[in-house]
């Protein structure tokens, strides 16, 4: 039987992978990628908490408003960075230092 902690040190890990990959990366691709490994983390918490507590599904809720959340901020995020693409033709976050339009 799997309990509560495990859940936990798993979502730790993707947390920790998350924030290493924006932290480290400059490719805006893949810092893309370590914001979304930290949203999973976050609903694997919120499942894991919501199956141990007392028979609610609050945490299933609020992991599917993540999920939304998370799928129109990729939607956002690409538009971006296809428009920095068009612009600085790189996607290099180094680089997108400029504001002009």
């Amino acid at each position: 039987m799997i309990g509560l902690s495990h859940y936990l040190i798993v979502s730790a890990a993707l947390f920790s992978f998350g924030i290493l990959c924006v932290l480290t990366r400059k490719n805006a691709i893949n810092v893309l990628m370590g914001i979304e490994l930290i949203l999973n983390a976050a609903n694997l918490n919120l499942v894991a908490f919501s199956k141990y507590s007392s028979g609610k599904i609050d945490g299933q809720i609020f992991a599917i408003f993540i999920i939304v959340v998370a799928a129109a901020e990729a939607a956002v995020a690409l538009a971006i960075i296809l428009s920095m693409y068009r612009i600085l033709r790189s996607v290099n976050l180094d680089r997108a230092d400029t504001l002009k339009g």
